[in-house]
């Protein structure tokens, strides 16, 4: 009896001891978050030592590498999880453009990712792309060493290469000859009668209707014109179409061109105007295969190791920039965060999974991979957090009624981070649970109707953020993210991931899902 009795006081002990070590570890990384918050230096390191890092680029493979140092360097363990493979890699090196003649200009120009770069310095003339067979026919003597201009307004694709592509150009071709034919007629009537009949419009919208023509004929490479910012981002047929290798890449230049270099280069082709362009474009491609991985940092459970809570961002980003906002400014926190738990002393009763996941701009694949690889996990994951929609801080959480009250909770130490900063846990839902991948990570894990519920965010301080202007263009860079909002979420992060984790039951997925 007296053995008994000694063990209850034991286990009572340790379970009034429990609360004051989790507010201990809380109260560090209130501490820590002001006073030794990284996540800034992380971002550096992220964009300004390694830049944009499409997967299959050594820039990817580097970040791999750093991010998973880093992780075992604070004591997590390290999972580096194979999530693909691309039939080639790519690397993106500088690239420079000029106009030369009377107006002569620096270009401003970006071109997608796993597109073909120069043979070197390569100069050219200027032609207006042909929209009938008439006028292919007319130009194809002089399409070899040119430069051609496109139609359309380009949002960051290349040229559509495929089979279907060149299905829907030559339909628009052939209504281009028909319009031809009946424009050819209405000048006649209007020479006869002396009448002034408008002719009829070509279709533009659909641009390189002559694509592999020209390129046989020997064109340098195409030019489309583009909004600023410039956006790029990759070209499908050759990272997902395993029939693609070292032998058989793309090798025409696809240039998007600032809209207003374009406009005056354009009228200047019409004005039949001597002028050249000239590119250096050094994009170069990598043998394949090429694996690509996730990293995954973990900290144990002490009570519930079979039990999860997890924090995402993705570490691929497009490499006209740096990344620094889509995802650096959701892949740092999340190492901060871990950072500030590990060095907080606490030891979570749940599993805590820190995810950087692979290729999450080429079709959500590092997600996907692991929630395939680990179906058996995810009816024992309380939330999935996942960062990926810019610097902007949390400033609250809506929830299910069944959650509200651990949420409130759990959230209430935030207020002590920055108390000019708000935070508001709100009862909401249940939510539609989707039916197909969307727009980010997360998609992936609610389709199997994982909660991943995430916080508002807000510009509350007014600094004029607009994800819009950055995202996937040419101003993703690190100096677009803002410190303090940085700070504010790898802090909040780290507090309620933690809470979540020290419940006594997971999460309620009651009233989650319609």
């Amino acid at each position: 009896m007296k053995r008994a009795l000694l063990i209850w006081a034991a286990m009572a002990c340790m379970a009034v001891n429990s609360v004051p070590a989790q507010e201990a570890a809380v109260n560090k990384i209130i501490e820590i978050g002001q006073t030794d918050n990284q996540v800034m230096d992380h971002l550096d390191v992220l964009t300004n030592r390694i830049g944009g890092r499409v997967i299959g680029s050594n820039a990817y493979d580097n970040a791999v590498d750093w991010v998973a140092s880093k992780f075992k360097e604070w004591g997590l363990e390290v999972e580096l999880q194979e999530a693909g493979t691309l039939p080639v890699g790519f690397n993106r090196g500088p690239w420079f453009g000029k106009l030369l003649g009377e107006n002569g200009m620096e270009l401003h120009f970006v071109t997608p990712s796993y597109t073909a770069g120069t043979k070197g310095v390569q100069r050219g003339h200027v032609l207006q792309e042909p929209l009938t067979q008439s006028e292919f026919d007319r130009i194809k003597g002089q399409l070899k060493g040119a430069w051609v201009l496109i139609n359309g307004k380009n949002v960051g694709w290349p040229v559509d290469r495929s089979a279907k592509g060149d299905s829907i150009r030559a339909a628009i071709i052939a209504e281009n000859n028909e319009v031809a034919k009946k424009n050819r007629r209405i000048m006649e009537d209007n020479w006869r009668n002396n009448t002034n009949t408008p002719l009829l419009p070509m279709k533009e919208d659909v641009p390189a209707l002559f694509y592999k023509e020209m390129c046989e004929a020997g064109a340098l490479g195409f030019i489309q014109s583009a909004s600023v910012p410039l956006r790029a981002l990759y070209d499908k047929a050759v990272m997902h179409d395993p029939t693609f290798t070292f032998d058989n890449l793309p090798t025409v230049c696809d240039i998007k061109l600032d809209e207003h270099q374009y406009a005056t280069i354009k009228q200047m082709v019409k004005e039949r105007r001597t002028f050249f362009l000239e590119f250096d474009i050094r994009n170069h491609f990598r043998m394949g295969p090429v694996k690509y991985h996730n990293v995954i940092g973990k900290i144990k459970g002490t009570k519930y190791p079979n039990e999860y809570v997890m924090a995402s961002g993705h570490l691929d980003a497009f490499d006209i920039a740096t990344g620094g906002v889509d995802c650096g400014s959701g892949v740092t926190p999340v190492m901060e965060a871990a950072r500030m738990i590990m060095k907080s002393g606490a030891k979570p009763k749940r599993t805590m999974l820190f995810c950087a996941f692979a290729g999450e701009e080429f079709g959500l694949l590092g997600s996907t991979a692991w929630v395939k690889a680990n179906k058996d996990k995810l009816d024992k994951i309380s939330n999935l957090f996942n960062r990926d929609g810019g610097p902007t801080p949390p400033v609250g959480i809506d929830v299910p009624k069944a959650m509200y009250k651990d949420f409130v909770k759990i959230c209430e130490p935030i207020r002590k981070i920055r108390p000019d900063y708000p935070f508001e846990v709100k009862e909401a839902g249940p939510f539609t649970k989707p039916t197909q991948p969307g727009g980010t990570d997360a998609s992936v894990f609610a389709i199997e109707a994982v909660p991943t519920i995430d916080f508002n965010e807000q510009d509350i301080k007014g600094y004029n953020f607009s994800y819009g202007e950055i995202w996937h263009t040419e101003r993703d860079t690190y100096n677009k993210s803002i410190p303090e909002y940085q700070e504010q979420a790898a802090t909040v992060m780290a507090i309620v991931t933690l809470g979540i984790a020290n419940l006594d039951h997971l999460l309620s997925r009651e009233g989650l899902y319609k």
